[in-house]
């Protein structure tokens, strides 16, 4: 026993010899790339790029075509957002995963078919079709029928195995299926969409299309190498992905530290406007009136009359208020206590990748960025919420004349791992410090020494009360160095709202 599946895919319908491959990448750090394709176009030829259908809202905002040529592109289509069922209601076939020939044909009652049964050309409507089971000898098969009304008037039944070829004998019928069965295929995968860039039949075209479309952020991932008598080397690694269904084949790839804006717009759903219902007032019916009982001429008149004469309020002097009598009181207190070439992109910062750059569709890549000599000294940095020992630390200054893109940073010392840091992005000639480890040679504790004297000093002056306190509270740090060696140590201490500091400066402040 065997089924035959009716599914006549016609590959004109889907070839487009045009091929617009992926030259330029740049990725950014806020969920969107920039992407350059570029390619041949001969005339009438159409180029086809596929996008998800999530990124079809960002490539419609930002597509740009250019004509290198000097030539014009003729226009840009796309495939709808309608579901697939809406895009085949309008279509006279149905066409399911187990529809047979038989079954096809049986919808299609009344159109004329040609059927080629070898050298036999019959042509006739379709009464009916259907599918039965018969014999051959001891076998035991499925046979397709079906029934034409042929010119000549007579209805003769034909066994569909026997049919070498079945067409429509009207074009426009025959190109509905085409259209029928190329809105089936590009629908199996349901996440695609296709865009596609049709050329003027005049001459060759040299196309280039640039947009941008949801991408993965780049990362960016650092090692601080320190070598004895030798200035530390800071290297920097770019993480890329392709998610976007395309290989990235010998690409020109850029990846950009900073945020510009970026937002979604609805352009690829339809959008309906609810329009308001108007009607003409004389359209509508009459409602009855009641009018309440006047109060008398007169009456009305005299308060009218009252209402006219009436001074108007007094207006308030101004700082008065209730209770304050002609004067205004306010008291106030005051308290007193090789990588990549980088350059500048507007107010961002590219690297770009000298070599072109191969990244195959779902595969990601670690590329190197950075590999300089930074102004480095290591010291120790300790904040009371360490507990008993201070962090091994490091103040890097970026002397590179790149900005650096922040990131989690790997710090070796002695040809050994030493620990892990995580630093903001640090734009050229800027520090930071870094904590990588803890210093268990250095113990330090706290302790307040304080008889938090109060003084207070009241001023009145103008009818304005100022009172001012302060506070004086001593924090004493005993520190301990078990180790042989000298060390370099900062005191990370918390500014305090209402206070400041009375006989130490601070070597920096941060915003707390």
């Amino acid at each position: 026993m065997f089924k035959r599946t009716f599914w006549l895919v016609p590959v004109a319908a889907f070839s487009y010899a045009a091929d617009l491959p992926i030259r330029e990448v740049i990725l950014y750090k806020h969920g969107v790339g920039y992407f350059e394709r570029s390619g041949p176009l001969n005339p009438g030829e159409t180029a086809r790029l596929d996008f998800k259908a999530d990124d079809m809202n960002d490539v419609l905002k930002s597509l740009t075509l250019t004509d290198q040529s000097g030539g014009k592109v003729a226009g840009v289509r796309y495939d709808a957002s309608e579901p697939l069922d809406k895009r085949l209601e309008n279509f006279p076939f149905a066409l399911g995963t187990e529809s047979t020939m038989a079954t096809f044909l049986d919808h299609m009652k009344g159109a004329r078919i040609e059927l080629k049964l070898g050298a036999e050309t019959v042509a006739g409507a379709v009464v009916g079709a259907r599918s039965g089971k018969g014999s051959d000898k001891d076998k035991v098969l499925e046979r397709e029928t079906v029934t034409l009304l042929t010119d000549a008037g007579d209805m003769r039944i034909f066994d569909l195995a026997s049919a070498s070829s079945i067409r429509f004998s009207d074009p426009q019928l025959q190109q509905l299926l085409k259209d029928y069965l190329a809105v089936l295929s590009h629908a199996q995968d349901k996440d695609r969409r296709s865009l596609y860039i049709d050329a003027a039949n005049t001459a060759r075209h040299e196309v280039v299309a640039r947009y941008t479309m949801p991408s993965p952020m780049w990362k960016s991932s650092y090692r601080l190498i320190f070598k004895p008598d030798s200035q530390p080397t800071l290297e920097g690694w770019a993480i890329v992905d392709n998610t976007t269904g395309d290989d990235w084949t010998g690409v020109h790839l850029s990846v950009v530290s900073g945020k510009p804006i970026s937002f979604i717009s609805k352009l690829y759903e339809p959008q309906y406007v609810v329009r308001p219902e108007a009607e003409l007032a004389e359209n509508k019916p009459a409602a009855p009136v009641v009018f309440s009982g006047a109060l008398g001429a007169d009456a009305f008149a005299n308060r009218a009359m009252a209402k006219a004469a009436a001074p108007a309020p007094m207006a308030a002097p101004p700082g008065s208020g209730a209770g304050f009598g002609s004067g205004t009181y306010r008291i106030a207190q005051e308290s007193t206590v090789a990588t990549a070439d980088g350059r500048d992109a507007g107010e961002l910062f590219e690297y770009s990748f000298a070599g072109p750059v191969t990244v195959k569709k779902g595969e990601s890549a670690m590329l190197p960025f950075l590999q300089q000599k930074v102004d480095t000294r290591k010291l120790l940095i300790y904040s009371e919420k360490f507990g008993l020992h201070p962090m091994n630390a490091a103040e890097v200054t970026n002397t590179t004349g790149k900005t650096l893109d922040g990131g989690p940073i790997t710090v070796y010392d002695a040809e050994t791992y030493a620990g892990e840091a995580l630093v903001e992005t640090v734009k050229t000639g800027d520090k930071r410090l870094i904590s990588y480890g803890v210093d268990l040679g250095t113990r330090i504790s706290t302790a307040w020494d304080s008889s938090r004297d109060v003084v207070r000093e009241i001023h009145l002056r103008r009818g304005v009360l100022t009172a001012r306190t302060a506070v004086e509270e001593v924090k004493t740090y005993t520190i301990r160095n078990v180790d042989a060696k000298g060390k370099t140590l900062i005191i990370e201490h918390p500014e305090r709202s209402g206070y400041k500091l009375l006989n130490q400066k601070p070597a920096e402040t941060t915003v707390n």
